[in-house]
């Protein structure tokens, strides 16, 4: 898994070494830069680090890499059917952006919403965007997952699927380029990051389970 991301990058780094291909035939100093920054791009936004995951059995650990957008009261009703407290993180292009598992717990629900690109940024993104919802069945709570894509993230890529156990911290699936993923929790929940704070996914806590 640990190279899964560059799998994922295949066709766009297959472009970026033709270019420079072409450049280096040409002797084109300025093309080769431009190839150069592309690929050293590529492969910071395509990175996935290991992470130590807390393993306190009520830690709720981010989804993602990013900044807390916001956090917030509201009504889920793709799967919990249910009030919670929603932790949306926003990951520029310059994060990682594999996404992680949040609670050790099976996933009891994945689907796919088509939707529009608008920035991850806009609050209407959560219910316009396209995006992918998750499900994690815990032995303390189910949270809910949702990655959403933005104007530049075109593409979310499930690692994942329906009945697997993930462990905390486990990678489940990315997004490719800048995007925003949310964390659904229970009311009760002790929250304890808040807005503008950093995250990285597997490793910050982001909450406390009752």
């Amino acid at each position: 898994m640990r190279f899964q991301t560059l799998y994922e990058g295949r066709a766009i780094f297959a472009v970026i070494f033709a270019l420079l291909a072409v450049a280096w035939v040409l002797e084109w100093a300025v093309l080769i830069g431009v190839g150069l920054l592309l690929l050293a791009f590529c492969i910071n936004f395509f990175r996935d680090p290991e992470r130590e995951v807390p393993q306190a059995p009520d830690a709720v650990v981010s989804a993602a890499d990013g900044t807390v957008a916001d956090i917030m009261e509201v009504e889920e009703n793709d799967f919990l059917k249910t009030r919670c407290l929603r932790v949306g993180v926003f990951l520029s292009v310059f994060d990682v952006h594999v996404n992680r598992a949040p609670i050790e717990g099976k996933v009891s629900f994945v689907k796919h919403f088509p939707g529009l690109f608008l920035d991850a940024r806009l609050p209407e993104c959560s219910i316009k965007n396209e995006a992918m919802a998750w499900a994690f069945e815990g032995e303390r709570a189910t949270l809910f997952v949702r990655q959403i894509t933005g104007a530049i993230a075109r593409r979310i890529v499930p690692w994942s699927k329906l009945g697997d156990a993930l462990a905390k911290g486990e990678r489940f699936g990315m997004i490719r380029f800048g995007s925003r993923t949310e964390v659904y929790l229970p009311l009760n929940a002790e929250v304890l990051v808040a807005v503008g704070d950093k995250v990285k996914g597997g490793s910050s806590v982001i909450a406390k389970l009752k």
